[in-house]
Formats: structure tokens, sequence, C-alpha cells
């Protein structure tokens, strides 16, 4: 998969993604779902679980930046 085709792709936080951890994603690609490790676009964002992100950017193999999906 290449960075084109990931980014703008939606995916929902699995685990917490913020300043200080390392999140996880879980997005719908290759014709399944797969999770990917994730941090915040803007490094002070906190995004809890559950939150629906679009990825931003992405560096294979496993490795995702995104922010929230919908202001809240």
């Amino acid at each position: 998969m290449d960075d084109a085709s990931m980014v703008g792709l939606m995916g929902r936080v699995t685990g917490t993604i913020g300043p200080g951890l390392v999140g996880e994603v879980i997005v719908r690609v290759r014709g399944g779902a797969e999770h990917f490790l994730a941090y915040p676009v803007t490094g002070t964002d906190r995004i809890e679980r559950g939150t629906v992100v679009t990825v931003v950017e992405y560096l294979p193999p496993r490795t995702v930046y995104v922010q929230s999906a919908y202001d809240s």
C-alpha cells in the first residue's frame, strides 16, 4: 500500500492517542481492517478511544499520524 492510498482514510481509535503515548487505530484497508500505531498530527492533541479519525500521514509499514475526523 503506498502513502497516497492511506492518506484520507478514516479509522477508529482503539488505544488512546496523545503526548507521550503511542496510540492505536483500526483502519479498513486491503479488503479488511488492520491496526496501526498512531500519533496525533498536533503533538499536544489527545484523542480518546472510540473517536473517528482521518489518516493525515502514513509511515510504512504500520504507523499513521491522525486527526479527529469531526469537530467536537
